[in-house]
This record gives structure tokens, sequence and C-alpha cells, in this order.
């Protein structure tokens, strides 16, 4: 008997299509500017940096202060005015453990800005790198990726694609249609923008806590535009297809196996507590997948309560961002860079990886071993040690590995740690591990015998 579908209007249909090809625009469609390829969001980012750049540092810093005085205030008082006002509650109202963080990326960005202090924070190789290089272009990509980003979840574009997709992601990645929309999202414009997209689902009630787990640690890949980079600053920029090719490669492998072992296989597959199960991409017999995905895509659309209420939910998604995410990224990541610059432990933990290097014939073994473990600290520093080494197929290798760990404690960590998705410090060190012993004989095997 064939299966029974809605009947929806024209005005039903474009409150789909339309929000949705706008976020498709905005998110998903590579443009170049100059001889980067980015997004059009990357553009709006990039525009506004170049405007306010200078001063970005001391309004992270003003922000910073903003949060964890407001955060001591709404814990050691008893302001009703606070607790009774939903956007100040939750901006301010937060555990002890998350007030000390922010007070600790409070002081290290107080530290660094005003350029006093231990030198061991303010540094331009710790403090300065998070509060001038990185923090900057989070506040900017967090601000317009906030706003924007209903355009892909709230009008049912990821229902949509969901449906159609399920076919492929299921089988490979054990996960539902709907992931590709990150992946992609992290691909064109920035990892962070994937890790948000998940946690967002994730909360919402449409990844199971094993599925959001494995979204974010395998698909949050690094954007285009970022591999770019690394490989200039690596010199081999030249190769750069099939470097990408090589991080595509290795990026699907390492997909397909962690989602399989643990820690990712022993998450549970049950759904965010908060909301329970909101999703069901099997397509019911006699209505093909097309059909299928539209009924759910317009269903989901004709659900949204109005625009106003879309704009005030992402305006309060960008001051938790700003808020929440920001001290912690100036806290742990200056933290993972004084570890990284001013200590031998990196080092330490890289000497197994001499051997492995040497099996794989990796000229340089020595001299490369510390870029393998470096990267858990932040994603640019493989890179930094890499870039003096002689060997073309070395700083190949390594540039190869730098994008695919994924996991890095200054930006994709922190974001992790401080979503609903329940992974673990432990869990992140493990899968960064793992992700690193399975790209990295996959990215030497096709250096050796493709490339060079």
């Amino acid at each position: 008997m064939e299966q029974q579908h809605v009947t929806y209007t024209s005005k039903n249909y474009m409150k789909f299509w339309l929000p949705s090809l706008i976020g498709v625009l905005l998110f998903l469609v590579p443009v170049k500017s100059g001889e980067k390829v980015t997004i059009v969001l990357g553009l709006f980012a990039d525009g506004l940096q170049s405007l306010i750049g200078d001063y970005l540092p001391l309004i992270a810093t003003i922000l910073l202060l903003i949060s964890s005085v407001g955060s001591l205030i709404a814990y050691f008082t008893n302001f009703e005015w606070v607790k009774k006002n939903l956007f100040l509650d939750s901006l301010f109202n937060v555990p002890i453990h998350w007030v000390i963080f922010r007070l600790i990326g409070a002081v290290f960005a107080v530290f660094t800005l005003g350029g006093f202090g231990p030198e061991l924070i303010a540094s331009e190789l710790t403090g300065g790198v998070m509060l001038y290089d990185l923090i900057p272009v989070l506040m900017v990509w967090f601000f317009f990726a906030c706003l924007f980003m209903p355009l892909l979840l709230e009008y049912g574009l990821m229902d949509f694609i969901g449906t159609l997709v399920r076919k492929i992601m299921y089988p490979l990645f054990r996960l539902p249609g709907r992931s590709s929309i990150d992946a992609l999202a992290s691909w064109m414009g920035s990892g962070t923008v994937g890790v948000l997209l998940t946690a967002q689902q994730y909360e919402s009630g449409y990844y199971t806590k094993r599925e959001a787990s494995v979204v974010a640690t395998n698909f949050s890949i690094a954007s285009i535009a970022f591999s770019l980079v690394i490989a200039k600053f690596l010199n081999v920029d030249h190769m750069f297809v099939q470097y990408y090719f090589t991080v595509i490669v290795t990026g699907i492998i390492a997909a397909i196996i962690c989602p399989r072992i643990p820690p990712l296989s022993r998450k549970k597959d049950t759904y965010y507590e908060r909301t329970g199960k909101q999703i069901d991409e099997v397509v019911p017999e006699g209505i093909s997948s097309y059909r299928y995905g539209l009924e759910m895509a317009t269903e989901k659309a004709s659900k949204v309560s109005g625009v106003d209420v879309v704009i005030k939910r992402a305006i309060l998604n960008v001051f938790d961002i700003w808020f929440a995410l920001i001290p912690l990224v100036m806290a742990l990541g200056t933290v993972a860079l004084i570890i990284a610059e001013f200590t031998p432990l990196f080092t330490y933990l890289s000497y197994p990886f001499i051997p492995i290097l040497e099996l794989l014939q990796i000229p340089e073994a020595k001299e490369a071993a510390p870029a393998m473990i470096v990267g858990f600290a932040d994603m640019f520093l493989p890179a930094v040690i890499g870039s003096g080494i002689e060997s073309e197929l070395t700083r190949f290798v390594i540039g190869v590995i730098a994008v695919s760990q994924l996991i890095y404690m200054s930006e994709i960590g922190v974001l992790l740690l401080k979503s609903e998705i329940p992974i673990s410090f432990f869990d992140l060190f493990l899968i960064f591990l793992q992700r690193t012993i399975i790209t990295l004989p996959v990215a030497a095997f096709m250096a050796h015998f493709l490339f060079f």
C-alpha cells in the first residue's frame, strides 16, 4: 500500500527553500578572495576583521572581564533580577569551575594586552598567539556563524539533505545523513562552525551521544583556506592539489575507523536528556527519498514561529559564545601553548614516533617526531616545527597530519569541552592519538608512492 503524504502550499515550500538557499550560499559555496578560497561568511568575517581588527584584542579583553565579573556576581550574590532575566541568567549563572576558567582567561588577557605579568603568559608565543592571532578570528567567525546558522538548522535543510544521503553516511560512518552538512560547513568555512552545528543539533535532539561525538571529532575538518595556510607555511603549496587530496583520503579513512573503536564506539546511542529524539531519516515504503526529504523539510520550516524569535535566539548564541567560550579558549589555549613552547613534555611524548617514522622511511625522523604530537595544543604548531626541516617529503607529511588530526585544545578541544556533547579531555587525547596513528601510514604511503 502506498504511503500517504502531506501536501503543502507553495508558501510552505518557499519558507523552506528561500532561507535554506541563502544558508547554502553563505556557508557551503566556495568563493575566491585574492589567492584564498573561502565562503561568503568568510568574506563577511574578513571584512569586519579588517575594519576593527586593531581593536579586537581590547574588545576581547573587555568581554572577558565582563564575563568573569558577571559570573562572580551571579555566583556569590543572590540578585533576583539576574535569575529572573533569561538572557543574564544564561550568560552568567554558571558552575564554579566555569567561573574559575573565566577568571583565568580574563587575567591572561589583561597580562597579555598590558604586556606585564609572567613572561610565560604574556609572551607573543603563548598569550600573544591567543589574544592577537586566534581570538580575533574566532570572535568575528562566531559572530556571523551564530547569526546565520539558523538558516541551516531551523528551516529544514538538514532534514532534506539528511534524508537524501542517509544511504551513504550510515553504512560508511554509522551516522545520519544530516552530518554531511556539518562536514561541508567545516570544509568550506571553519572547523569551529562544524562543531557549533553539531553541538546545536545534539542539544536539539537530532544526534545521539555517539553520533554527536563522532561527527564533532571526525567531521569538523579544517577548511580549505586554513589548509592552504599550512601548506604555504611548510613551503609545499606548489603541491596543494596533491596535498589536499591526501588530506581528504586520510580523513575519510580515519572517519571510517575511529567510530568503530573505543572510546567513540562505547558512547551511548541515546539522545540528549532535555529534548529526546527529534529525528527520523528512514524513508517509508512507497515514497521517494527526495519527496520524503522535501516533506520533512517543509514540515520543519512550517514550525518556525517567527523571524524575530530566531534572531533573538541567534543573538543570545553570539553572546553565549563570546562570554563562555572565548575565556575558555584564552585560558586553556594559553596553558597548552606554555606547555608546548616552554616545557619538554611534547618532545618526550614524541619519542615513540621516532621509530615509527623511521619504519615509514620519513627523512629527518627525529626532527619530525615532535610535530606528530604537538598539534594537540594547537593545529599550527606542527607547521612551525616542520618549517625548518629540509626534506620536502617530510614537510608534506607533517602538513597532512597537522590538518588530519583535527583535535587541538586551543580551539576545537575547548569548544567540545564547553558543549553538552559527552566527550572528556581523556577522550580527546585518545582520539587525537588514534587519528595520528591511522593517518600517518596513509599519508606516508601516498607521499612515497604517488607524489615523491
